[in-house]
């Protein structure tokens, strides 16, 4: 009989189980299709006023993203800060608008940090044997599975700002879209039938270009800390694609054209 009991348990665990991925999908498309309240979009139509300019048949996809990030994520304040509702809804909105067309989702964040304003790291940096230890002022930072750190003040200003090319939130969530192949190196996972040779010919191009430009000290439609490396600059161009989309559509299409079919959005077009 112990084998009927060792079946019956295994059965029961299998149940468990199976119901609670059941619950956990059926949680996720129901908030995936709420809509947020008229007061939680009045908070992001004056924080994130890019937003406004979204498509009509775009906002239930990234309200409903912001409803699934807010359930998901919780942030926490450092240096005294107290989380309030315009600070999470500004960040989901920002964190949110990359992935409102797109089947990516930041799978393996659960916590975003938030400083009142830029915060200081140590980080020992290398030179042959020796070691020097340095104290960098940051104004947000992304790890692979997360957290991801922000400076409110430096999240605020992004948000406000929707044509200057500067946003903090952006920036770091454009990391964590990086990291989801389980490398941060500028190749994120491409839509279904974009092809890698065009993807690294459009990159490595207008890098290349941005990088000669930075040295000659030009101005350049990118950020030049975009010039840093390739992680950078895909981080830098995904905000000049949302801030800048006209310029960008104009001056490097084919860097826009890949960007816009790995988001799935048309910025440059946008109202």
């Amino acid at each position: 009989m112990s084998w009927l009991f060792f079946l019956l348990g295994a059965l029961a665990i299998v149940a468990v189980l199976s119901y609670r991925n059941w619950a956990r999908k059926r949680r996720r498309e129901q908030l995936l299709a709420t809509p947020l309240t008229s007061e939680q979009r009045e908070v992001i139509a004056r924080l994130v006023p890019i937003v406004r300019r979204l498509p009509e048949t775009l906002r239930p996809k990234l309200e409903g993203k912001i409803n699934l990030f807010l359930d998901q994520v919780t942030f926490r304040g450092n240096q005294g800060l107290e989380i309030t509702e315009e600070i999470r809804l500004s960040i989901a909105a920002q964190a949110c608008l990359l992935i409102a067309n797109s089947p990516a989702w930041y799978n393996t964040i659960r916590n975003v940090l938030v400083h009142p304003s830029a915060f200081h790291i140590h980080r020992n940096s290398h030179d042959g044997l020796v070691v020097h230890e340095g104290r960098h002022s940051m104004l947000g930072e992304s790890w692979a599975r997360g957290p991801v750190i922000l400076s409110w003040e430096h999240a605020l200003h992004g948000g406000l700002g929707e044509d200057d090319g500067h946003n903090v939130v952006i920036h770091e969530f454009a990391h964590q879209l990086d990291s989801l192949t389980g490398d941060t190196n500028g190749i994120p996972i491409l839509r279904k039938g974009q092809a890698y040779e065009g993807w690294e010919k459009a990159m490595l191009d207008a890098f290349h270009k941005h990088v000669e430009r930075v040295e000659r000290g030009h101005n350049t439609l990118i950020d030049p800390y975009g010039a840093n490396n390739h992680q950078e600059f895909f981080a830098e161009a995904i905000v000049a694609f949302f801030e800048k989309p006209r310029l960008m559509h104009r001056e490097e299409p084919a860097l826009y054209a890949q960007l816009s079919e790995l988001l799935a959005l048309d910025p440059a077009h946008w109202d």
